[in-house]
């Protein structure tokens, strides 16, 4: 008996198939969902209808400027801006099950069926207490049931972003529906009412005893004030001071009087005693010409120097009348002298005296110093009870003012509700429940919409709709006598894998480079075409040691695209960077390098760090989108920078829209989110175009693979990177061209070499 083998092969889901199974049984689902209809119908008609009433209320300050608490003698008009949790507290307030409770026996809801007043229940009720899935409606009271039923029927909420409440109720009358909402909103009015007035009420009863308590302390602090200050004999005078204090004041004014007139009686008494020693004449002097009998004897003096010189013309000079003037006028010079003498001891006396007078003072002065000193001791212990005292007196008259603005606001119309009904609730005309247009075409819809998924299950389930993949393996039929057949031949690319993987690792690599024309090689051929591929395996083989060992011994830093992809994912470089010379045309070779570790199987993102954009522009559909730039200058997040490659599983980063200059401020940030990206992907392509080896330092870590794109591998640019490369430590410069073509069945990352 012949043995079977079997190869397991795929299948793919025919869609053509699966849903061709919906215009084969359109008419079954049309019928389906027809009936379904029809059923909501009936459901429909049979439903209790309800109606939905509110009533709005707006919650503000309504008291009267002339009837409202006043400070410091200024009425605060809107006595408080009413916050959000203000607005929120009322809510539960007018929900709250007092409220509830007079508007449920004002109305008297217990009779309406609708409440559950009687407790009855329905056949399926009546299951579910059994199965103890549902409580016992009659183990509650009349008034319990009616509240719940109420509650469940009430919605309370706050309009957003303003100071209105709804109050909505839904019942199966329109009166009924208009008129729950409007009792709750009174109810609420004149709840708030009551307690305003209880609160003046409470504030009255409260302040009355205490303002009497605050009378007596009023007067036992005044009265020590007043016994302290008689024992203490600090009577006040003129300016609020003491006497002792204000005594040491007069007392140092006239002592600075004395003192100045004490220093003038003794400098003139100096004055006149030294023009007496020195022989010079005093009568000039202003104190002794004050003197009255001075200026007489000095008139005296003129009158008989003038009639001397009238008779000296006519008279000898021995003349008994010239010598009898001669006598006269000595006479009046002696008196004169004597009398200067005078007026020096009248000024001795006078500076006597004014010391004499000074000394008295200072005595004084003295005593009244420390009279003050003692005054001033006795003043801070009197300003502590007049401080007590004052502050005594401060809160009788805040409680006496409190007090009669309590009692003045007892009446009920000063003390409106901090709300008002801004719309009453009107019995409406229409049920909101159940809308049939609405419903009918959800049911058609969502019927229409289950049944076609169960027909494409079913359709699914049944494997009519699966058909073999494309180049799988079906069963084969094989007879033990027959030979096994030879084994097949590899293919060119399993031959080329296969002497990669047999190659000995050198002491330093050397990245391969495929021939020019591998690219124009045909693709894999059939099994039946086995000998010629083992040929041509064999001859491409030769060719391409032979040119790898060529390329190796002439330029060795050079590197295709397709060898530097298999350096990248042998090698633990978490960062490729790029700097191309040649401008943006030789950018083209790192977005060559990106796409094939994308294909490759790892996880790879493209950086574009050029000023022009060019190389992630020509990955995308515009050069519109946001990128680098704008993450850094705080206009975009991650998520917003990550793009998907047009030709690859690459992910792109475009160089972005921001202003270069205003994204280089924040240049620092740069190594942060290189780190973040390390993290996320398995390696990050940096594109950093036309620039030298300083300028990379902020991208290229310890891990990172720092590599040159060219089109030219011999433009002079190209060479003086390259120099500039190594002598800033970053090692071997590998100089990246797109020629060759790309290699197969490449390893992934971590793959056993």
């Amino acid at each position: 008996m012949p043995d079977a083998r079997h190869v397991v092969s795929d299948v793919d889901v025919d869609l053509g198939q699966l849903f061709g199974s919906l215009a084969r049984n359109w008419l079954r689902i049309l019928i389906a969902a027809l009936v379904v209809t029809g059923l909501a119908y009936v459901l429909v008609g049979l439903a209790t209808p309800l109606y939905r009433a509110e009533t709005r209320l707006m919650i503000e300050a309504r008291e009267s400027p002339y009837t409202g608490p006043a400070s410091n003698g200024v009425v605060d008009v809107d006595r408080a801006r009413l916050d959000q949790e203000m607005v929120a507290s009322q809510v539960e307030v007018i929900g709250s099950a007092d409220i509830l409770r007079t508007v449920a026996r004002q109305l008297d809801l217990g009779s309406h069926a609708e409440f559950g007043a009687s407790g009855e229940t329905s056949a399926l009720g009546n299951l579910l207490i059994l199965a103890g899935l549902k409580s016992d409606p009659t183990q509650a009271s009349v008034e319990e049931r009616v509240l719940k039923a109420l509650e469940e029927k009430l919605r309370i909420y706050r309009v957003e972003g303003s100071r209105v409440i709804v109050v909505s109720f839904s019942s199966q009358s329109p009166e009924l529906a208009a008129a729950v909402p409007n009792a709750i909103a009174e109810a609420y009015v004149a709840a708030q009412e009551q307690a305003k007035r209880q609160t003046s009420a409470d504030a009255s009863q409260w302040l009355e005893p205490n303002i009497e308590q605050l009378r007596q302390r009023v007067r036992e602090a005044e009265a020590r004030v007043a016994d302290y200050r008689a024992s203490s004999g600090l009577l006040v005078g003129q300016n609020n001071s003491v006497l002792p204090t204000q005594e040491l004041a007069e007392i140092s004014s006239e002592l600075t009087r004395a003192r100045a007139e004490r220093s003038t009686a003794e400098a003139k008494a100096v004055t006149i005693r030294e023009a007496l020693n020195s022989g010079e004449s005093a009568e000039t002097m202003p104190e002794v010409l004050a003197s009255p009998m001075v200026q007489r004897l000095r008139e005296r003096q003129a009158q008989i120097e003038t009639e001397l010189a009238d008779l000296s013309a006519s008279l000898l000079e021995n003349h008994p009348r010239m010598r009898a003037l001669r006598a006269q006028l000595d006479e009046s010079g002696r008196q004169l002298r004597a009398e200067v003498r005078k007026v020096l001891a009248s000024a001795e006396n006078g500076a006597e005296a004014a010391r004499a007078r000074e000394q008295r003072l200072v005595v004084e002065v003295n005593r009244l110093k420390a009279a003050s000193a003692q005054a001033g001791d006795d003043e801070v212990e009197l300003r502590e009870l007049e401080r007590e005292a004052l502050a005594q007196r401060a809160l009788l008259e805040t409680y006496l003012a409190r007090y009669r603005e309590a009692a003045g606001r007892a009446d009920s119309a000063s003390l409106p509700a901090d709300a008002r009904i801004l719309d009453a609730a009107q019995p409406p005309h229409e049920a909101y429940f159940p809308k049939m247009v609405p419903i009918l075409a959800a049911a058609f819809a969502g019927s229409l919409l289950v049944i076609a998924v169960i027909v494409l299950l079913r359709e699914l389930f049944s494997g009519r709709a699966m058909r073999p993949a494309a180049g799988s393996l079906v069963r084969v039929e094989e007879d033990p006598a027959m030979e096994p057949a030879p084994a097949p031949v590899p293919t060119l690319a399993a031959r080329e894998h296969e002497a990669e993987i047999a190659l000995p690792e050198p002491a330093e690599w050397t990245p391969p480079v495929e021939p020019a024309h591998a690219a124009s090689l045909p693709d894999e051929p059939a099994v039946e075409d086995v000998d010629d591929e083992t040929r041509f395996a064999d001859a491409d083989a030769d060719r391409i040691e032979e040119d790898q060992t060529t390329m190796a011994s002439t330029r060795p830093e050079e590197i295709t695209v397709a060898g530097i992809a298999d350096h990248l994912i042998d090698g633990d470089a978490g960062r490729a960077v790029f700097i191309s010379p040649e401008g943006d045309e030789a950018t083209a070779v790192s977005v060559m390098v990106a796409r094939e570790l994308a294909d490759a199987g790892l996880k790879t993102l493209y950086l574009d760090l050029t000023w022009s954009g060019a190389p992630s522009a020509a990955m995308l559909d515009s050069a519109r989108h946001p990128g680098i730039t704008d993450l850094l200058a705080g206009q975009a997040q991650f998520a917003d920078i990550i793009h998907g490659d047009l030709y690859s599983a690459c992910h792109v980063t475009p160089a972005g829209t921001a202003d270069p200059v205003k994204a280089m401020r924040a240049a620092d940030r740069l190594p942060m989110i290189l780190d973040a990206l390390d993290g996320t992907y398995d390696i990050v392509v940096i594109e950093c175009g036309a620039t030298d080896a300083q300028t990379i330092e902020a991208v290229a870590d310890d891990y990172a693979e720092v590599l040159i794109g060219a089109v030219d591998p011999l433009d002079p640019a190209v060479a003086a990177t390259v120099a500039d490369v190594e002598a800033c430590g970053y090692g071997l410069a590998l100089t990246v061209t797109p020629a060759g073509r790309p290699s197969r069945g490449r390893r992934r990352r971590g793959a056993a070499a």
